[in-house]
Parts: structure tokens; C-alpha cells; sequence
């Protein structure tokens, strides 16, 4: 353990359960699902509705190897060549294998797929595919129809569900185990304020953390908090440097922040072209599939030609789709452009790279299982391994349900019991929170120094700036603890700042690693050192945070993870 935790009041209220699942997205509604199947007291936590986080945004869909003449095989060979040598072979074989039939698990839940007029599930493909295998709901909105068809899954089994609830530390026993986690309840409910769910497994699947950047394709709820709370316990993370950021993203303007709307890759799949001002087609000739290359070539294509255009956003065209086909395949995407002025049957939609997905998260085996005994995680928060250097294109829905249901299949398995988590006083040192106006500064210096394009340059003055807010935190913080009467005030404890605080810790961990990789590889692009080293960089960099609040990085020995656990 690190001894360290967030500035929060002492839990005022307490319920006991055998699960407790963090997170509303595909990911933590399947476990809780299979938890609760298994017979286990399943507690739901999540931070703003059931409905609320990143699942429901995803537009393109799910990948499996489900059409005529695809293979499992298949599958796995595009999933390793996307991840630039870094993927875990085995872990991409479990997701692709066992990939199909939770999909088919999935339909028993309840969720539509759109469909042929034979019946067939209707499939289409995406950057990084060379088959059609990608099953999608709606058009563009599947994310929403797997959102709405857990969550009705979850209220007729009469979950135990706690909404509007940010989680805050992992509550661990005298043996340092895991014995569940303390939160706030933001608003009216059956609990307010901070209390603790109290459990010997916790699941993490608290999604992303766009919200570290200036402009993502991120909800508002996706600041780190998974990722921040198991560095804090203690678990090790690794892959956090590659960040993919998605080469369409509506651009509204260069100060846009916040999260942007999305203009899903399955556009490309159908069809569409990426053109400069100019209308030339920019993606020819730099990949053998062109605008449908894996995402990291595409965003750096457009980058590239940005650059050399000294233009701020390049354009997708998909005129010739007609209006027929925007409004039958891509109804949300045509809603969102048109809202915004832009109406992709009669002009090119302008389109620029924007933090997307989190390759890398908290370190799991191929169980769920993370370097802290009861501490699961699974979807975007964790590093499975599948993804390496660059996610497939809609392979993260299906991570998120296979390793879900694997997570449910151990808990149900090894059945641990519960047990009386030591007093918070004993967990060490609170962390000084930072102000809640740091927010902005360090999305900004997250936007600068590691953004798409990254150097040593860039990352040393993020790291500066980065560590100068966690100083100035911790030193405001002594000061207004102390008697000198210096006037500072401290910071209130309250979900600004604990967001704050959990956005600067994922941040300054991020940029350890990304400093550390000196090689371009994946979605990691370092224009100071342009080109890939295979000798040096097919190795996993894994971080831990050390008791003193540092970033320690250590380089594993091979492309391949060492064990969670020593036994292993």
C-alpha cells in the first residue's frame, strides 16, 4: 500500500455486499449482471445515471468475428498488427475466441442489432479490418442500445444500484486486501454525502480519462478516477503513453474544449474519403488501406497534412452517400453536424484528431485480476494487454464484455470473504488537493506537451507545469494547516477537487511513461525520435506511484507482462 488517499470526510454511512462494480458502462453492468447470476450481493456504483458513461457514446459498434468466412484468427492477426508488437497474444486470442458467442450472450440480454434483410446481423468494417465484422446498432448509435439494454437488464433484476456517486479510495483490511471503497453521493437519494460499500472484490470500470486533455470525444465523468484510485492503493498501471486520439472528431473551432462529437470510423468504412481544402485525397498511397489504416496512421496523416497545409482541420467527404444513407446509417452523426451547421449530404464535414481512448489503464491477467488482492478492473480503466500500442477499431466494447464475464466467473469462483477494513486514519497521509480552477492548466498542458504529436521538448515542460500545480497544491495545503497566519486557504473537499486531483495524478503519470518511450510506436508519437525501436521499445512500461506521491517507471523485460501476482 502507498499510504496514500484523497482530503475527505470519514464515511458517514455503510452498506456491506460481496461485489461492488464501479461503473454503468458495458463493462461494469455484464459483471454485475453475472455477479449477481452467480448468487452474489452485487452493489452498483456509478457516478452519474446508469445511462451516463462512455458505452453510450460509442457509434461505430462491436467487433467479432461473426460473418461468413471470418475467423477468430482473423480477428486476432488485425487486433496484433494494429497494437504495433506490443499486444499480448494471449489475451487478444481470449477476447477474439471468446468474442462471438458474448455477443450472442449479449443479444439473449436484450440488445438489437441491426440486421440484413435475411436476418443475419448486419456487419461493416472500420480502420484496421479486412473484413466486414463489425456488428452495429441503430445506425451509429449502438453504444446507446447496449446502454439501454443492460441497464433494463439491471433494473428488472433489482440491483442494488447507487447513482450520482463519485468513488474516492479503495478500502483494503489489516492484511491490506481488498474490503471495498468509500465514495460521495452527490444529491438526494437513499445515501448522501461520503459513505463506504464495503466488499472483498471491488470492480473497476470507470472508463476513460479524455477529460486530461482540452478536447476529447469523453463524457464530462471521464476523469481518470479508476486509474487515480488504484495508483493511490497501490496497483501498478502500464501503457498509459498511448493514447489514441481519433483521427474525426468534428472540429468547432481550434478553442474548443470539452468533449466534441464524434464522427465514427464506420463513415470510412462505407466509404467516405479524408480531403484537404483542396479536395485531394491525402490517405492514397500512405497505407495500403488508406482512410481505413489503423487509427494512429490515420490521425497522423491528417496531422501531417495539417501541418503542411497550415491548415487547422482537414474535411471527410461523403457527398456521394446521398441523403438517404446519411439518414438510414447515420442518423446521430447527421443530427450532430446539422446542429452544428454542417450538413454532410451537401459539404465535406471538417474533421480534426481528438484524445479518444486509453490504450492502457490499470495492469489485470487475463481474470481482471490487478496487483491488489481483490481489486478487479475491466473496459477502458484496465490494460488487458489487447490493445498494445493502438486499440482496433471497435474492439473495446468487446473487451469490455469478454473480460467482464471473466472477472463474474473468478468473484463467483473464489467466493473471498468479507472482512472490516482498517479505520481511514490508518491509510496514511491524505493527498493536498488541488484547486478546481487547475483543471484548465492541466488540460492545457496536456494539450501541449502531450497531445498527438510529443517530443522530449514538449513533455519536459508539461511534466514542469504539472508538477508545479502538485507542489503548489501540497504547499498551500501546509500553509493553511499551519499557525503562521499566511492567509491560505485550503482547498474544500468536494467532487471539483477530487476530480482535479485524480485528473493531475493520471496526468503526471502519463507523462512519466510517455518521456520514458523514446520511440514512436502505436498512437505514442514522438517527432524527435520519428521512427520505431523494436530492440529497446517492445517492452511494456509499468507504473507505480511511490509512497513519496512520485512516478516510478520500470520497463518489463520482454513484449510479454509479468504475473499480478508472484504466485503466478
Amino acid at each position: 500500500m502507498t499510504g496514500i488517499r484523497l482530503t475527505a470526510p470519514a464515511p458517514g454511512w455503510a452498506i456491506d455486499a460481496d461485489v461492488v462494480v464501479v461503473g454503468s458502462g458495458v463493462a461494469g453492468l455484464t459483471a454485475a449482471l453475472r455477479c449477481a447470476a452467480a448468487g452474489l450481493d452485487t452493489v452498483v456504483v456509478t457516478k452519474a445515471r446508469l445511462d451516463d458513461g462512455s458505452t453510450r457514446w460509442a457509434q461505430g459498434g462491436i467487433a467479432a468475428a461473426l460473418g461468413e468466412g471470418d475467423t477468430p484468427e482473423q480477428h486476432l492477426d488485425d487486433t496484433l498488427v494494429a497494437g504495433a508488437g506490443l499486444c499480448d497474444e494471449e489475451a487478444v486470442r481470449t477476447l477474439v475466441t471468446e468474442g462471438p458467442d458474448a455477443v450472442r450472450r449479449l443479444i439473449d440480454t436484450g440488445a438489437h442489432f441491426d440486421t440484413t434483410d435475411g436476418g443475419d446481423i448486419a456487419l461493416t468494417r472500420e480502420g484496421g479490418h479486412h473484413r466486414r465484422r463489425i456488428a452495429h446498432a441503430g445506425g451509429d448509435a449502438t453504444g446507446a442500445e447496449i446502454s439501454r439494454a443492460l441497464v433494463a437488464a439491471v433494473r428488472e433484476a433489482a440491483l442494488h444500484t447507487i447513482e450520482n456517486a463519485l468513488v474516492l479510495d479503495l478500502l483494503t483490511d489489516a492484511e491490506g486486501r481488498t474490503a471495498g471503497v468509500s465514495l460521495h453521493v452527490m444529491g438526494e437519494g437513499q445515501h448522501d454525502g461520503v459513505g463506504a460499500v464495503r466488499a472483498p472484490s471491488v470492480v473497476l470500470a470507470t472508463g476513460g480519462m479524455g477529460q486530461i486533455f482540452s478536447a476529447t470525444t469523453n463524457p464530462s465523468v471521464s476523469t481518470g478516477d479508476g486509474v487515480a484510485l488504484a495508483l493511490r492503493a497501490g496497483a501498478e498501471v502500464s501503457d498509459l503513453e498511448f493514447v489514441q486520439f481519433h483521427p474525426t472528431v468534428l472540429f468547432l473551432g481550434a478553442d474548443s474544449e470539452g468533449q466534441q462529437p464524434l464522427v465514427s470510423e464506420a463513415v470510412r468504412g462505407e466509404g467516405a474519403h479524408l480531403v484537404d481544402a483542396d479536395g485531394v485525397r491525402f490517405m492514397t498511397g500512405q497505407h495500403e488501406l488508406a482512410e481505413l489504416a489503423p487509427r494512429d496512421i490515420v490521425a497522423k496523416g491528417i496531422t501531417r497534412r495539417m501541418h503542411e497545409k497550415g491548415a487547422e482541420h482537414m474535411y471527410l467527404d461523403a457527398r456521394h452517400f446521398g441523403a438517404a444513407m446519411w439518414e438510414q446509417r447515420f442518423p446521430t452523426i447527421l443530427a450532430a453536424c446539422r446542429s452544428h451547421g454542417i450538413d454532410p449530404v451537401t459539404e465535406p464535414v471538417p474533421v480534426a484528431p481528438a484524445a479518444h481512448y486509453a490504450s492502457g489503464g490499470v495492469r489485470t491477467d487475463l481474470r481482471g485480476r490487478t496487483t491488489v488482492p481483490g481489486l478487479y478492473a475491466c473496459g477502458e480503466v484496465a490494460c488487458t494487454g489487447v490493445h498494445g500500442a493502438n486499440r482496433l477499431a471497435s474492439n473495446s466494447l468487446l473487451e469490455g464484455l469478454v473480460f467482464a464475464e471473466r472477472i463474474a466467473a473468478d468473484i463467483a469462483e473464489t467466493r473471498p470473504p468479507r472482512t472490516e477494513p482498517a479505520a481511514v486514519a490508518d491509510a496514511g497521509e491524505p493527498v493536498a488537493l488541488p484547486a478546481p480552477e487547475a483543471r484548465t492548466a492541466i488540460q492545457r498542458a496536456m494539450t501541449r506537451g502531450a497531445g498527438v504529436l510529443r517530443s522530449a521538448d514538449s513533455l519536459a515542460a508539461a511534466a514542469a507545469e504539472l508538477e508545479a500545480l502538485h507542489r503548489e497544491a501540497a504547499a498551500d495545503a501546509e500553509e493553511a494547516g499551519g499557525s503562521g497566519g499566511s492567509g491560505a486557504k485550503a482547498v474544500v473537499p468536494g467532487v471539483d477537487a477530487w476530480e482535479v486531483a485524480n485528473l493531475l495524478l493520471v496526468s503526471r503519470v502519463l507523462v512519466a511513461a510517455a518521456r520514458d518511450r523514446e520511440e514512436t510506436r502505436g498512437c505514442h508519437w514522438r517527432e524527435d525520435r520519428p521512427d520505431r525501436d523494436d530492440v529497446h521499445g517492445r517492452r511494456h512500461l509499468v507504473v507505480r506511484i511511490a509512497p513519496d506521491r512520485t512516478p516510478v517507471v520500470h520497463r518489463t523485460e520482454t513484449a510479454a507482462f509479468p504475473p499480478v501476482r508472484p504466485s503466478d
